[in-house]
């Protein structure tokens, strides 16, 4: 818990390092244009469609009448809207959290270990393509989880608990890899993941919790929606912040651990010196 508090402060200082603020401009720039550009251009089609395709259903059409019979008119217009914003909010993460993997970890992971570990010799144990080939995988197992626990939704307290817990593995699994793959070689890594895996997760739920902290500038007011293509430029910001200070705190926290796997491992290498045996010398006889 030490260890993790400490990585975790920081962390928190090296998000104020004017190199890390104008690295993570890199990620916000690519996303946050892209995004606008997308609610720029396509919200009101994306809300068109929508609410054509949900008017296509039965049950979904009879709901929406009985809101309206009952004087929900403005629930009603809400709805399409709400799903757009439902179905754009976990691609921006996904988006945001690779981007920030790409772009800003490397510099970052260069940095902690400049300045912590001057000394801690990189192996490149991971290559550019098993990066990518392994976030890419984390992400398809993210979201097919997001996918099959919609439903669970639902429940009150287990959408509290349910997607935080998923962007946190997916967040563990994709910076653990990044922040260790210049200096530790697969070995290393593979024991690192193994032995520090709740402290690592911990990290990754934790920086879940939040990155769900930009989503709650969609639920202050039904209003925002009016407002959804400059608050989804809002978002990608937030989440550029998130997911670099989770990339600091990972590369502290598995640097650090790195640096001990090998002390211990040259401790062990020394070889072990027996203590001198005491030799009493006893006085000659006199003459």
């Amino acid at each position: 818990m030490t260890r993790l508090l400490d990585a975790f402060w920081r962390a928190a200082a090296y998000c104020l390092h004017p190199r890390v603020i104008l690295w993570s401009l890199l990620p916000l720039l690519v996303a946050g244009g892209a995004a606008g550009f997308a609610g720029w251009a396509f919200w009101e089609p994306s809300v068109d469609a929508v609410r054509a395709t949900l008017e296509q259903w039965a049950l979904v059409s009879a709901a929406l009448s009985w809101l309206d019979s009952v004087g929900g008119q403005g629930l009603h217009a809400l709805v399409a809207p709400l799903v757009v914003v439902a179905l754009a909010v976990p691609a921006l993460i996904v988006a945001t959290l690779l981007l920030v993997a790409l772009l800003v970890t490397p510099a970052i992971v260069d940095l902690v270990a400049a300045r912590r570990f001057p000394a801690l010799e990189r192996r490149r144990g991971g290559r550019w393509w098993q990066g990518l080939a392994w976030s890419l995988w984390a992400t398809l197992v993210a979201v097919i989880a997001l996918l099959l626990s919609l439903p669970l939704w639902l429940v009150p307290l287990v959408a509290l608990v349910l997607p935080p817990l998923i962007w946190g593995w997916l967040t563990y699994r994709v910076y653990t890899f990044d922040v260790l793959a210049t200096h530790a070689d697969a070995d290393e890594r593979r024991r690192i993941m193994a032995e520090q895996r709740w402290p690592l997760l911990a990290i990754g739920v934790i920086c879940g919790y939040l990155g769900a902290a930009p989503t709650l500038l969609w639920a202050v007011s039904a209003a925002t929606l009016i407002l959804a293509p400059v608050l989804i430029v809002a978002s990608v910001w937030l989440y550029t912040l998130v997911f670099a200070f989770a990339s600091a705190w990972f590369a502290h926290f598995a640097l650090d651990a790195l640096d001990r796997l090998r002390r211990e491992a040259l401790a062990d290498d020394l070889p072990v010196v027996e203590p001198p045996v005491p030799v009493t010398l006893e006085p000659l006889p006199p003459p």
